[in-house]
């Protein structure tokens, strides 16, 4: 299986209440919350699309968009 390639983080601002599960959760240390207490991809570089965050999201406010891998289609 190919590793997934991260295209970016999707994140709803408006639906985030700012919990911290996201930040909690992500095994690379991805998310931050910022000083509106709203979740930011603060070193989207790290991200392995593991999807932790967008599945457990309490308010679906996080989509990780990957790229399409080459001769799936």
């Amino acid at each position: 299986m190919a590793k997934k390639k991260l295209k970016e983080h999707l994140i709803n601002r408006e639906w985030c209440k700012g919990c911290g599960i996201c930040v909690k959760l992500c095994p690379k240390q991805v998310l931050e919350l910022d000083d509106q207490d709203k979740v930011v991809a603060a070193r989207p570089e790290q991200c392995i699309c593991c999807k932790l965050c967008e599945y457990r999201c309490p308010d679906l406010a996080i989509e990780i968009i990957v790229e399409k891998e080459e001769g799936n289609e």
